[in-house]
């Protein structure tokens, strides 16, 4: 029996048909399982904070060697991340870190995800996790530390009503600090000194802070107030209008190491909680332009620019062949 090439593409057609049908048919069948996902959304007009937690950090410090009470090289990586996390999303007013955690400020306004929780605490948490692996030989192939194992983090979203909330939120995160790090600066210069662990838990057991910075400055000749201030006060990232070194503007997530807590740091940024508040005065960079955060986003600029010129001459050059 002999076809002709329409009544074989007519067949093919028929036949295709059917097999699309059966797919159909077996797709309906199954998509039932959808009905038990549930989809939470977020409410309206209310901050959304995203807190990224370090798990397990105590054994992932130990086993890289980071240094006690803290290892710059470790926060300026958390920095990286952070500032990765605030390159993907245009909709976050403030971002700020310590220690092994970092909270990203979402706008009342924001839409991102439709406000679904889930969607938005898992891809902050896994694009900061991957941009901290990601950025991890830039920070620590000086010191020659390789990665052993990979670190996680969790993730949680919390809601605040109000902008009073929201800045007592930070301010509570930036006081976390402090108290965190007075006591670990006490602690490890303890145990630096001789004692162990054990006592130098009894040796600060019920001690106030003026009790601790008495310790250091006494034994020690530690002045708590001029150890370095992101030990101290953490790091803001803030999006900024800014003029390099080299006299270009651009916008760029700059790291701020400032008191958060006083009434002058929200007059100085207003843009954090009115986006419609942003001015034309640009941001001076001063010392932070040496920051890793600053220098790897300046470095990426020209990496864009040298392509973009490379690739204008190559089109140059092959228009000129075809002339």
């Amino acid at each position: 029996m002999q076809f002709s090439f329409p009544s074989i593409l007519k067949h093919f057609l028929k036949r295709t048909a059917r097999s699309l049908h059966s797919s159909t048919m077996a797709l309906s069948r199954f998509e039932y399982v959808k009905q038990f996902e549930q989809e939470e959304k977020l409410l309206p007009n209310s901050w959304i904070v995203v807190r990224i937690d370090g798990k397990g950090f105590h054994r992932f410090c130990n086993v890289h060697s980071f240094s006690k009470p803290n290892d710059l090289d470790a926060l300026q990586l958390m920095n990286l991340a952070g500032m990765t996390v605030l390159q993907e999303f245009n909709e976050i007013a403030i971002g700020y870190g310590q220690s092994d955690e970092y909270s990203f400020v979402f706008r009342r306004e924001a839409s991102v995800y439709q406000r679904r929780r889930d969607k938005l605490v898992s891809y902050v948490a896994s694009l900061f996790t991957s941009a901290y692996m990601f950025h991890w030989k830039r920070i620590f192939n000086g010191r020659s530390i390789a990665m052993r194992y990979p670190p996680s983090f969790d993730a949680r979203a919390v809601l605040y009503p109000t902008d009073e909330n929201l800045r007592d939120y930070l301010s509570w995160r930036q006081a976390d600090v402090h108290v965190n790090n007075l006591y670990n600066t006490t602690f490890w210069n303890l145990v630096a000194s001789g004692l162990s662990n054990s006592d130098a838990e009894k040796r600060l057991q019920g001690t106030l802070a003026s009790d601790k910075n008495e310790i250091l400055f006494s034994q020690f000749g530690i002045n708590y107030n001029n150890e370095p201030i992101i030990y101290r006060k953490g790091t803001i990232l803030l999006p900024k209008s800014v003029v390099s070194s080299e006299g270009k503007k651009q916008r760029l997530i700059v790291p701020i190491f400032e008191d958060l807590i006083s009434d002058a740091f929200w007059a100085k940024h207003p843009e954090i909680l009115d986006k419609k508040a942003k001015t034309d005065e640009l941001y001076d960079l001063g010392e932070n332009e040496a920051q890793p955060v600053v220098r790897y986003q300046l470095e990426m600029q020209e990496r864009r620019k040298a392509g973009m010129n490379k690739s204008e001459t190559g089109n140059r050059l092959l228009a000129t062949d075809h002339s």
